[in-house]
């Protein structure tokens, strides 16, 4: 698998391009701000967008979705429950998209695959940063969102957050065996084993 990074907007959100080698095709995870420089980035490799895959739905991990979606006809994978909170007018944590009618939106489920860009994605529902957060596994990687960072959590002191679905995902994560490689949506990718090691979270 290719991974690629654009660290992107005031938050420094990290936005994955992923692909299978020798791919035309690729999927996008966050993306979050810089539409036009995700798109020169696809436009300079020569790959076609299959699919943006969303971890959750605040306002910047999503801020690029609306352009990349009508630029380029891709599919867009997100969870239904933060999906809800789009339309929810009161609610600027999940500000630019309240109205979808852009695309079709797939709702993806607690151990659905996902095929794109030559890569078969694992979905692992993981709320406690939001109610719809969740993880995506391919390979050896697990894209953790705000869910997971190296040496701490993402927050849950936000509407729709709950520390006590928190600790629940994070269990479920620890419980994986295999040493993943993990790949945030902020800050620097790390392992499981040395989340599991030196996390306070966890």
């Amino acid at each position: 698998m290719e991974i690629n990074l654009l660290t992107l907007g005031a938050y420094q959100t990290n936005c994955y391009i992923l692909c299978a080698p020798e791919s035309q095709t690729c999927a996008v995870i966050d993306p979050g701000y810089a539409p036009e420089k995700i798109l020169a980035f696809l436009a300079d490799k020569g790959l076609t967008l299959d699919a943006i895959l969303l971890t959750h739905g605040h306002f910047d991990h999503v801020g690029g979705v609306e352009a990349l979606v009508k630029a380029t006809g891709c599919a867009l994978w997100m969870h239904q429950s933060d999906y809800t909170q789009f339309k929810s007018a009161e609610n600027d944590f999940f500000y630019p998209i309240h109205d979808c009618d852009f695309c079709e939106v797939h709702f993806c489920q607690e151990g659905e695959l996902i095929h794109a860009g030559g890569l078969t994605f694992s979905v692992m529902h993981t709320p406690g940063h939001t109610w719809g957060s969740v993880c995506y596994l391919c390979e050896n990687a697990l894209f953790s969102g705000d869910t997971l960072f190296a040496g701490s959590c993402g927050r849950v002191d936000f509407p729709g957050s709950s520390p006590a679905q928190m600790r629940s995902s994070l269990a479920r994560l620890a419980e994986i065996e295999a040493d993943l490689t993990i790949y945030p949506g902020h800050g620097n990718r790390t392992t499981l084993s040395t989340e599991k090691q030196t996390n306070p979270f966890f």
